[in-house]
C-alpha cells in the first residue's frame, strides 16, 4: 500500500511543511521527504506518531484507504415482488443497512405499497421519478408526482403507496436504515 500521498495530503491540510512536521516528531526532513514518495516505509511506532501529530489514528487512515465512492450495476442489490409492492426495491449502495442513511430505488406497479414502518427516530426523503405517489403518515395521506420530493419525520406508522396509473419509481433515502 502506497501511504506516502496519503501522508503528504494530510500534512498539506495542517498547513505543515515537511520540516516541521519532522520537528514534531523528531525525525529528519528527509526522511518524511522519503516517506511521502514512497521510498521507504516508517514503522508502526513512526507511522502512530505521524498521524498522532496531523490529527488523526491508523484505524482512520487505513478505512479512508478502503471506501468506495462510486457504485454502479455489480453493487447493486435488488429484491422482487416483496409482499404487497407489486415491484421490487434496489439498494443503491451495497451493505447501506450499516450506515446511517439508506438510499433505495423503490418501483412500485399501480396498486403497490410498502409495508407500515412504525414510528421510529431519524428522517425519510424522496424523489418521485415518475408516477404519483402517495405518502401516508399517521392519519395523514399526501401526493406526490413526479419531480416532487419528500421529506417527513417519522413520527407515526407511514407507507407508500402506488396511487396512479402507471408504475411509481422512487429515490428514497431513510436514516437510520429501515429495509
Amino acid at each position: 500500500m502506497e501511504i506516502g500521498d496519503k501522508l503528504r495530503r494530510l500534512r498539506l491540510q495542517r498547513g505543515l511543511t515537511q520540516e516541521e512536521l519532522a520537528n514534531r516528531v523528531e525525525l529528519s526532513k528527509s526522511f518524511i521527504s522519503l516517506l511521502e514518495r514512497d521510498l521507504t516505509s516508517p514503522s508502526l511506532d513512526t507511522l502512530s506518531d505521524l498521524l498522532e501529530t496531523l490529527g488523526s489514528d491508523l484505524p482512520t487512515f487505513f478505512a479512508e484507504a478502503d471506501e468506495k465512492l462510486v457504485f454502479g450495476d455489480q453493487d447493486i442489490f435488488v429484491k422482487e415482488d416483496p409482499e404487497g409492492l407489486k415491484g421490487q426495491i434496489k439498494w443503491l449502495i451495497p451493505s447501506a443497512q450499516k450506515n446511517r442513511m439508506e438510499p433505495i430505488l423503490l418501483e412500485m406497479a399501480p396498486g403497490g405499497e410498502t409495508d407500515e414502518d412504525d414510528p421510529h427516530e431519524g428522517e425519510e426523503f424522496g424523489y418521485v421519478l415518475s408516477g404519483t405517489l402517495r405518502i401516508v403518515l399517521g392519519d395523514r395521506a399526501e401526493r406526490v408526482r413526479r419531480d416532487e420530493s419528500f421529506y417527513f419525520r417519522p413520527t407515526a406508522p407511514h407507507k407508500l403507496q402506488n396511487a396512479g396509473k402507471t408504475p411509481c419509481r422512487v429515490l428514497w433515502v431513510s436514516t437510520p436504515p429501515s429495509f
